[in-house]
């Protein structure tokens, strides 16, 4: 990790990620969460709308419901729902939600997507049309028609890409998404294929 974090030059910037992906990565950097989309996961469609019009979200009050067979928080942002997998409590997700969301660089922004949770075809290449410089798609598959995306190696026999922030084996010291040079994105908004 020294030699990675020592690389990465681009230190004040936001993360918004569909999923863990994006908080893994800024733990594994060491960095401060600048961003509330920790320990949470989105479905795709509602993480796609959310990033068509982000103003408007993020001035809407935090608001929670129950889904059954969901026993941890899940969070209403108008009309999206917010899965907080990783929180205790409604009152927890809330709190961090609304102190990481003050932090939001948004001149400095990476979104991370990856295509589970019933992503579809059209999905990724909705996506893929948004307009912001810095994105990626994480893909089980190689898909040359989306510019954004970066095949994840180790999932092409699967329905969906599966946890990136897993060790690859036992005893291995790289995750699934240390294959995505994630420093050089960072400091370069380059995707190195």
């Amino acid at each position: 990790m020294k030699s990675i974090r020592e690389r990465l030059t681009n230190k004040d910037f936001s993360i918004i990620a569909s999923n863990c992906n994006g908080a893994c990565i800024l733990h594994d950097l060491g960095m401060r969460f600048n961003s509330p989309f920790v320990n949470l996961w989105m479905r795709p469609k509602d993480f796609i709308k959310f990033l068509k019009n982000t103003q408007h979200y993020m001035s809407r009050e935090l608001s929670f419901t129950k889904e059954e067979g969901i026993d941890y928080p899940v969070g209403l942002l108008d009309d999206l729902r917010i899965y907080f997998e990783h929180y205790k409590s409604e009152q927890e997700a809330k709190t961090k939600w609304e102190d990481r969301s003050k932090r939001i660089n948004w001149s400095n922004l990476f979104i991370m997507f990856t295509d589970r949770d019933g992503c579809t075809e059209s999905d990724l290449k909705e996506f893929d049309q948004l307009p912001y410089q810095n994105k990626v798609v994480f893909v089980n598959k190689q898909h040359p028609e989306i510019q954004s995306a970066f095949c994840i190696k180790g999932f092409e026999d699967k329905e969906s890409v599966g946890i990136c922030s897993r060790y690859k084996s036992i005893g291995s010291l790289k995750k699934y998404y240390d294959g995505f040079d994630y420093v050089e994105w960072f400091n370069t908004g380059k995707i190195v294929l």
